[in-house]
């Protein structure tokens, strides 16, 4: 090797005398090097194989009553809502990943959820991963539209920023005491089943490629029922942390929109929660964690027709498809050497109709409804983050042949299909309803074809979204 015969050039000699002085005599110094070579040839291997440990937290995360839900006060409990998670600790940073029983989590609220989740956990906020489930009786977090609508005497209408910030900090605290007694994993599982009569495609496509007609999360209409299911994936994927034959944690992600009935302020982590309750009876000794997949034009909608009894149906069909996958699940070893995060920071492009002086001015109107000034206060918010150049962060964690990708909003289930694509010798998943500030993202063509979710109401991006996200995918999934 050429450090070990190279003369060090250290500049002309000085009129004291030769400037190789100073230094230990050539020989010498090639049996330090040779040491330090040999050293690091051991010990950087040995790093690698350090068994990985976690830390793992479940918070209560549930509102009080007259606390403001997606679309009116919470009048009712009927389960309680929590923000639970993981934290990896391996040779590097901690990686941290956090679900969490709301809406959705925005703007200036997504990014303190990260960063004092990081200060928790010892990290960086580039190495946390927060997401929500979706409940539409669940809270909205977002601290900048807060304040934009308490500026505009609005405040407390739609957030309960001293609720949220609250159980932030509990989060941030069960974090800290989670991290005193880690626990050693030695393998990681893997296993997919399928979930039958659950997920069904939202927009049914006329014979013009347009939408003809939406099939939302209930749906009592015939023609609606009878389509079939569309492009979804039916797959729930499961990963579990061991000790040896102990489960420690198991982790489940699959696409839809959680909904069965909602809207009233009662206050529930819907047939989502109801299935990973049942997981967790079944299996007391694990943490169970789920997340919302690429499920933003999907929904129960061929499955359910809003009534009451559907809840536990649908919980029961999604537990069973955990459960299938949890007896599909095939373990391997695993050590802190398999263990990588990556992140990509993406531009994601505003809409072309988002107009800084008209969302204001709508804003501003007093004579306004409530709701449309909630609206512009929204679309506002993530138009000034836009104009400001900020940066979503995309992160991918690998555990050996395990691909998990964290994405932001309301994302079409297209997505996480060409993610499994990209990497088909890996068990890929995928967790969206990250930063829930821009809303829908949907792919590009479906900008053209009409429906809810690429409207106006819904989608604060532009089509070429589509581009940027997929350029991020296939840098992270390489």
């Amino acid at each position: 090797m050429v450090i070990f015969g190279a003369t060090p050039r250290l500049g002309p000699a000085t009129p004291s005398g030769n400037a190789y002085r100073s230094l230990p005599e050539r020989p010498r110094l090639r049996r330090v090097l040779a040491t330090v070579f040999v050293t690091l040839c051991c010990v950087l291997p040995a790093m690698a194989d350090e068994p990985l440990r976690i830390a793992t937290f479940n918070v209560d995360a549930t509102p009080p009553i007259g606390s403001p839900v997606a679309y009116v006060p919470a009048r009712s409990i009927i389960d309680p809502l929590s923000a639970r998670g993981l934290v990896l600790l391996s040779n590097e940073q901690p990686v941290v990943v956090c679900a969490v029983d709301w809406i959705g989590i925005g703007n200036g609220g997504h990014d303190a959820w990260r960063e004092q989740i990081a200060r928790a956990a010892g990290t960086t906020a580039d190495r946390v991963a927060v997401h929500t489930l979706h409940q539409h009786d669940g809270v909205r977090c977002d601290f900048d539209t807060e304040q934009l609508m308490q500026e505009h005497g609005l405040g407390g209408r739609r957030f309960n920023e001293p609720f949220s910030r609250d159980a932030l900090a509990r989060v941030a605290q069960a974090i800290r005491k989670s991290l005193k007694e880690p626990k050693k994993v030695s393998h990681i599982g893997t296993g997919m089943a399928k979930v039958e009569k659950v997920a069904s495609n939202r927009r049914l496509l006329g014979p013009d490629g347009k939408v003809r007609l939406m099939r939302y999360s209930a749906s009592t209409n015939s023609e609606a029922i009878a389509a079939p299911e569309g492009v979804i994936d039916p797959n729930i994927r499961l990963i579990s942390f061991w000790n040896d034959e102990t489960p420690l944690a198991v982790i489940s992600y699959y696409a839809t929109h959680p909904q069965s009935y909602y809207g009233k302020g009662d206050v529930t982590a819907e047939f989502v929660g109801m299935a990973r309750a049942e997981r967790e009876q079944d299996l007391p000794e694990a943490v169970h964690v789920h997340f919302n997949g690429a499920g933003g034009n999907i929904a129960a909608g061929k499955y359910n027709d809003g009534s009451p009894e559907r809840r536990p149906i649908l919980a029961g069909r999604l537990a069973q498809g955990m459960k299938l996958a949890w007896e599909a699940t095939r373990k391997k070893p695993i050590t802190t050497g398999d263990l990588s995060w990556r992140v990509e920071r993406v531009k994601l492009p505003p809409a072309d109709f988002l107009n800084e002086t008209e969302l204001l001015k709508t804003l501003s109107g007093e004579d306004n409804a409530a709701k449309v000034r909630f609206a512009a206060a929204i679309k506002l918010t993530w138009l000034r983050r836009c104009l400001a150049e900020h940066e979503i962060e995309i992160g991918r964690l690998r555990l050996g042949s395990v691909d998990i990708v964290h994405m932001p909003g309301e994302l079409f289930v297209e997505y996480q299909l060409a993610a499994q694509v990209l990497r088909p010798d890996a068990f890929v998943c995928m967790a969206a309803y990250g930063d829930y500030g821009p809303g829908y993202i949907g792919t590009e063509i479906a900008y053209s074809q009409g429906g809810y979710e690429t409207s106006e109401r819904a989608s604060l991006v532009a089509p070429s979204v589509e581009g940027v996200l997929m350029n991020a995918l296939r840098e992270l999934l390489k």
